[in-house]
């Protein structure tokens, strides 16, 4: 197997169409959100992480409508900005976890460092990923929610 293969298998991200810089680089963050990421990312972050209920509330559209999303050239900045901050949320937990099939579970599993709350139930606004992200912290910290 190539590096590349190898890389594609651990990283949930290389599927996904957003520059891997935007996760690490605020000013990269910021740009991208502003300049809107494609509505195929969304549908590539359905087919990678699941949860595309989740995907429905962050984009304020209904289920059935979710398709259409996927044909849009380009996201608004907010419903930009909320979906890579998901994504880098499901990306640190994926690392910190050791894998997708275990920050998946994790994300769907009710924590009582976060009052009984799943993870996930907590990703559709900026409050709720900032709880996930620090309880991510922890766990990275040698901590165990």
């Amino acid at each position: 197997m190539s590096r590349g293969a190898a890389h594609a298998i651990t990283d949930p991200m290389a599927n996904i169409d957003v520059p891997a810089s935007a996760f690490t680089d605020t000013a990269e963050f910021i740009d991208t959100a502003r300049k809107g990421v494609a509505g195929k990312v969304v549908k590539q972050a359905v087919d990678v992480f699941g949860q595309r209920e989740l995907f429905v509330r962050l984009v304020g559209v209904s289920s059935a409508n979710l398709h259409r999303v996927y044909q849009r050239k380009a996201l608004g900045p907010t419903q930009s900005e909320a979906l890579l901050d998901v994504l880098r949320v499901f990306s640190r937990a994926s690392t910190a976890l050791g894998g997708l099939d275990v920050a998946r579970e994790w994300l769907d599993t009710p924590l009582p460092a976060l009052g009984g709350e799943r993870p996930l139930e907590l990703c559709d606004t900026f409050g709720g990923r900032r709880l996930v992200r620090d309880a991510i912290a922890r766990i990275e910290y040698g901590e165990f929610p």
